[in-house]
């Protein structure tokens, strides 16, 4: 019997599985985006710009919103429900001021004549918003999912047992922080 119950501990379970995969393509997606940017910068059209200093601080905020969904995991694993919720309800409000702030950085952008789209647009700006542009959209589907599980956390006491979501949205959430680190590094330094 224990080995049953250890075989059966060992396994994935399928959202999971479901997540990792979606993960992967998600990396196929931005390895494509990043090395057209790559080809596409060799052209004698592109524009160089330095990104605002707005990004810089979006990314501190991102990094500090992967320490507390880590330590919402970490209160979901102690049933220290009330920290739990608190960790989550943080971690979505600063996904949320860090969308906030990458449309400041577009606006900044815009306010120093660099067009994101349009007419007056430069590949080199338009690769950047829509590279970012998509990451952002990622984020905000971290935060309403963190919507969702607090919501469903703050409603019922016996969800504060089931570490599935938690688990689910902490490795998602993770993933979006590298990614934005990677794209950051890569915009900063190769852009």
């Amino acid at each position: 019997m224990s080995t049953d119950i250890q075989m059966e501990k060992k396994k994935i379970h399928p959202y999971q599985f479901y997540l990792w995969a979606g993960l992967g393509s998600i990396v196929m997606m931005f390895a494509g985006l990043t090395s057209a940017y790559i080809v596409k910068k060799s052209q004698a059209s592109w524009l160089e710009f330095e990104l605002p200093n707005v990004f810089v601080v979006s990314t501190v905020v991102i990094l500090i919103s992967s320490f507390t969904i880590q330590m919402a995991v970490k209160k979901q694993k102690e049933q220290q429900e009330n920290q739990y919720r608190g960790f989550l309800a943080v971690t979505a409000i600063l996904g949320l001021v860090f969308i906030i702030l990458q449309i400041q950085g577009f606006k900044t952008l815009e306010g120093n004549s660099i067009a994101l789209t349009g007419a007056r647009s430069n590949s080199a700006a338009s690769f950047l918003f829509v590279i970012t542009g998509l990451h952002l959209l990622h984020v905000l589907g971290g935060v309403i999912a963190l919507v969702w599980i607090s919501v469903r956390v703050f409603s019922s006491k016996n969800n504060i047992n089931n570490d599935l979501p938690v688990k689910l949205i902490s490795n998602y959430w993770h993933f979006v922080d590298i990614l934005w680190v990677y794209l950051f590094v890569f915009l900063h330094w190769v852009g």
